[in-house]
């Protein structure tokens, strides 16, 4: 089953989507910021990458555009789940490379489905 890496600076958000997509039987690994999620990828591989867009330390966008950055990170589906809304936000996970885009709150149902479109 495909391994997902979920980045939220917020527990229960993290934990919210972690038990949404174990139960769907992927194998989640959660970071809290973006430049743990960077550390952590960077050694791993992951199948898709599901990342907040403000958080401390490192926000979503300039993660996106760091795995962007690595060759094993340059195809993997990078979705960004916020409550961030703007057209200006969205243009720039979409210039930093982000695949998808979901706004906060999400409904599990919707999750799945766009992550199994992602995956393929």
């Amino acid at each position: 089953m495909a391994s997902i890496l979920a980045v939220d600076d917020s527990v229960s958000m993290r934990q919210m989507v972690s038990f949404t997509l174990k139960g769907a039987g992927y194998e989640v690994t959660e970071a809290k910021d973006g430049q743990e999620a960077l550390n952590i990828a960077k050694s791993n591989k992951f199948n898709l990458v599901i990342t907040d867009v403000n958080m401390p330390n490192m926000d979503g966008i300039t993660l996106t555009r760091e795995l962007r950055a690595l060759p094993s990170y340059k195809f993997v589906p990078i979705l960004t789940l916020t409550t961030e809304s703007s057209t200006d936000k969205k243009m720039a996970g979409k210039q930093a490379g982000a695949t998808g885009w979901i706004v906060k709150p999400f409904n599990p149902e919707q999750l799945l489905a766009t992550v199994k479109k992602v995956l393929g």
